[in-house]
């Protein structure tokens, strides 16, 4: 026999007979705990139907097996005491059954006895019904917490009782029915097992999924700010390669803006590469500029024209940066869709501050609209892309219901977004 196999035998023993237990993830009553009369209901039911067995078995042990009332009791509160242990403690309620199993036999009538005292006194099974009842429980319970090399030798230790006790004619039928408890019991452990590591695997799967649209959003927002940096790269790099002509400039003047319009173009060269890998193989490029205030009228007009009910209340007369403007024309965008997917027929207020150096931006939807059909809804990341791209801004973002059971969305972007904290490449 392989080494192995026989170091988890003697584990698998050495633990059914003093290892630690299989405690429970909860107890069977957590479930309950908001409710404390219910729970204390159960207690009391719970508490009388033990006292109720143990009063049951004592009485047929004093009525047939003829036992002293301590010994009786003794025996009685044995049979008993393995079920309130079997939640959270089923190898120590095993332990107790197994005792039990063996001294619940004590004075037995046998069939000898029974040619003296008469055929009445005669007890087909070695253990009084309560007893019988303990036992089939304790075994289905233990089966479906344990493992496999505990669970064979608790039902090696069950059987030997069997062949010690019960009577030759019976001993074949009894020990099937114990063997098929201990294959249903494991079946049931099985069954939870697959179930449960089913649940963590759709858990997980779940979390992917949404950290998988986090950066797919983050992605987009990367390749939208490209365009606008680029832009201004651009410029830097064209105003560096003209300023020597337009103006009288020393030599060493018209060389600094040489390596001005040098690094512009390597910067440019670095943030085409960056837009390949944040691109998508299957995606084509962008070449549309990227939208700004300005066109909120138009995108408030297209809303309408798909039939909701839009106000757009704009007194912002300067445009502020282009990422501050990208930023506020995309929540409003996202407010709108979400207004259409979640509020449908709601009215719409959108409202744009022009406050010292603070952009504020609402998008607010009335009550009394209706939600859209689920399978219409998009991934559910567009709070998450709005609230990503006014952090990255350094400012702030709220979303939540209004009293009058509508729904607002409140951005403040700051009107000179502040540098990143990054230090450039190449420095120290």
């Amino acid at each position: 026999m392989d080494r192995s196999t026989v170091g988890a035998a003697l584990a698998g023993l050495r633990r059914t007979v003093a290892g630690p237990d299989y405690p429970a993830r909860r107890r069977p009553l957590d479930r309950l705990r908001h409710r404390p009369r219910t729970v204390a209901v159960l207690r009391t039911l719970g508490l009388l139907a033990l006292l109720g067995l143990v009063l049951i078995t004592a009485q047929f042990l004093l009525d047939t097996r003829r036992l002293p009332v301590a010994t009786a009791w003794v025996i009685a509160l044995l049979t008993v005491a393995p079920l309130p242990l079997l939640p959270t403690r089923p190898l120590l309620a095993w332990r107790i059954m197994f005792i039990g199993q063996l001294f619940g036999t004590f004075n037995r009538r046998t069939t000898d006895d029974a040619v003296v005292l008469g055929p009445a006194t005669y007890e087909f099974w070695p253990w009084s019904p309560t007893q019988l009842l303990v036992i089939i429980v304790v075994l289905v319970t233990v089966a479906a917490r344990v493992d496999r090399a505990v669970l064979a030798w608790t039902g090696l230790f069950s059987l030997t009782p069997v062949w010690m006790f019960v009577p030759p004619g019976n001993q074949v039928a009894v020990t099937l029915l114990f063997v098929v408890l201990l294959i249903v019991g494991d079946l049931l452990r099985h069954n939870l097992l697959t179930r449960r590591a089913l649940a963590e695997q759709a858990e997980v799967s779940e979390l992917e999924k949404a950290r998988r649209a986090v950066l797919e959003e983050r992605t987009r927002i990367a390749r939208e700010m490209h365009d606008v940096v680029a832009h201004h790269m651009s410029l830097i790099a064209v105003q560096a390669e003209t300023a020597p002509y337009r103006l009288a400039v020393s030599e060493p003047a018209r060389a600094e803006f040489n390596s001005i319009a040098e690094a512009a173009r390597a910067a440019l060269t670095d943030m085409r590469r960056l837009l390949r890998v944040l691109r998508s193989e299957t995606e084509d490029p962008r070449t549309a500029p990227q939208p700004t205030l300005a066109e909120l009228p138009a995108l408030v007009a297209a809303a309408r024209r798909a039939g909701m009910t839009v106000e757009l209340d704009n007194d912002v007369t300067t445009e502020p940066p282009a990422p501050v403007g990208l930023a506020a024309y995309r929540i409003v965008q996202e407010g709108l869709a979400n207004a259409a997917r979640h509020a449908a027929g709601a009215e719409v207020r959108v409202t744009l501050r022009d406050r010292p150096g603070v952009l504020a931006v609402r998008v607010q939807n009335a009550a009394g609209g209706t939600p859209a059909d689920p399978d219409a809804r998009g991934g559910g990341q567009g709070l998450t892309g709005m609230r990503e791209r006014v952090l990255a801004l350094g400012g702030s973002f709220t979303a939540c219901p209004t009293a009058d059971d509508g729904y607002a969305i409140d951005a403040l972007l700051p009107a000179d977004p502040p540098p990143s904290d990054e230090p450039e490449d190449g420095t120290s």
